[in-house]
């Protein structure tokens, strides 16, 4: 294609932009996708509303809220780049190899049931991860007992999650034998998770902001790499929510680089703190 044939949009300077019609914008947005917005930091929201902006060539915030007024295709847009995450199959590898040599050991020397909450899962690496741990561990199968439960708000992401199709990149901690067994190379050159995995996993759409955990009595809630989007208010917020989805001694999994609030960690004690690995504490 003839380079003077692409067109090339402005770059918005984040901050010369007005905040001139930001709130009207930003409580519409709430309203047309179900999204919190309170409970993501406000330079977050700039930036996503600003990358839009620049796609749709709008000048300013009033300009893009006409845009969005007028094209109803541009919600399911704004909302994946609200809500973008990017991950893969055993992030964090150490996490991982615990889960497998300790924490499920732990829940299933106690009970012949397994109940897990991935939330936030966005397009499915991390609940088909454990999948494949408990597949490798001899515990799915028709006589499992238990469920994963995966969560996220972006219906994009969940339905991405429900097919299993998955690039090379996504699956490169993973050796090709585990390829081989739990998934089926297509000709479109992706990577299907097969059957056995995916009847363990059940995904459903849930906002983490809602204050309502999506079940109780949970043995394992893993939560990772999604406070980076949260104010402090909310970080606490999810905290309290994951305790009151636990199971007595249940464990919660956060990410590497997130933390827990000084007001809130009385709810848990450390079980390997570097790993960001906690257990619930009964108040």
């Amino acid at each position: 294609m003839d380079k003077k044939a692409i067109p090339v949009f402005p770059q918005i300077n984040v901050p010369h932009v007005s905040d001139k019609c930001l709130p009207e914008l930003i409580l519409d947005v709430q309203k047309r996708l179900k999204i919190q917005l309170t409970s993501y930091k406000q330079d977050y929201i700039k930036r996503r509303l600003l990358s839009r902006m620049n796609s749709t060539r709008s000048k300013d915030f009033c300009e893009y809220h006409q845009y969005l007024k007028s094209h109803p295709e541009e919600e399911e847009k704004l909302r994946n780049a609200l809500t973008i995450n990017v991950t893969k199959f055993f992030r964090d590898l150490d996490v991982f190899d615990l889960v497998k040599k300790e924490i499920f050991p732990a829940i299933l020397r106690d009970k012949r049931s397994l109940k897990i909450w991935s939330a936030g899962c966005s397009s499915g690496e991390e609940p088909y991860t454990y999948a494949i741990i408990l597949h490798e561990m001899g515990k799915t199968g028709p006589a499992f007992n238990g469920a994963i439960i995966a969560t996220d708000i972006d219906e994009e992401m969940l339905k991405k999650a429900r097919i299993g199709a998955y690039e090379k990149g996504a699956l490169e901690n993973m050796s090709e034998s585990q390829l081989s067994r739990h998934f089926d190379k297509k000709e479109d050159g992706k990577y299907y998770v097969k059957d056995h995995i995916k009847q363990v996993v059940k995904f459903q759409s849930h906002d983490l902001m809602s204050t309502t955990p999506i079940g109780r009595m949970m043995d394992m809630v893993s939560c990772r790499n999604v406070t980076i989007y949260f104010n402090e208010q909310q970080k606490k917020d999810l905290v309290k929510l994951v305790h009151d989805s636990l199971a007595k001694d249940g464990f919660y999994i956060m990410g590497m680089s997130e933390y827990m609030a000084k007001d809130v960690e009385h709810l848990f004690k450390a079980y390997k703190p570097m790993l960001k690995v906690f257990q619930k504490i009964e108040q």
